[in-house]
């Protein structure tokens, strides 16, 4: 039988050592590394423009985003093309992401609340997180991610 109601499907990546994943819908495609065109004034995470068959798509850096040291470039490293649905409209971007591994399925009672540690943190970009043998997954929930103020900038750029 397919996947029912009861299991969703993400495509899982990293950055660094941690594992992070989106649902399957939002992924437009895959794409090797290209250096994008550099957007000036731009926030730090954003990487600038990639031509996406013939559209301007803003790519960003989401290990700056979330605080991490800046992507270095391997033949490992990918480009996710991603519709992420918005309040009001369908924001389109790259995410570059260290390595892309699979699509696989979670089943909904898998997927635990993100973690209260006792301590102000940005967790709300967390829309749970997946035991795995070696670790977790972390499930991003990227219109949480991008604040009203980073989708403008993004739909703006692109």
């Amino acid at each position: 039988m397919a996947t029912t109601s009861l299991e969703a499907q993400f495509v899982t990546f990293s950055l660094g050592e941690e594992i992070f994943a989106v649902p399957v819908e939002v992924v437009r495609e895959i794409l090797d590394y290209a250096e994008a065109f550099k957007i000036p004034n731009g926030p730090d995470y954003l990487l600038g423009l990639r031509d996406v068959r013939g559209q301007g798509v803003p790519t960003i850096d989401l290990r700056l985003k979330l605080g991490m040291t800046k992507t270095v470039p391997t033949p490992h490293t990918r480009v996710l093309v991603l519709d992420v649905p918005m309040e009001s409209r369908l924001l389109t971007l790259g995410l570059v992401a260290d390595r892309v591994f699979e699509v696989t399925p979670f089943r909904r009672e898998q997927i635990e609340a993100a973690p209260d540690i006792g301590v102000r943190w940005r967790s709300d970009y967390i829309a749970g997180v997946v035991r795995r043998e070696n670790g977790f997954v972390v499930i991003i929930d990227l219109a949480r991610l991008l604040s009203h103020e980073d989708a403008s900038a993004l739909q703006s750029a692109a």
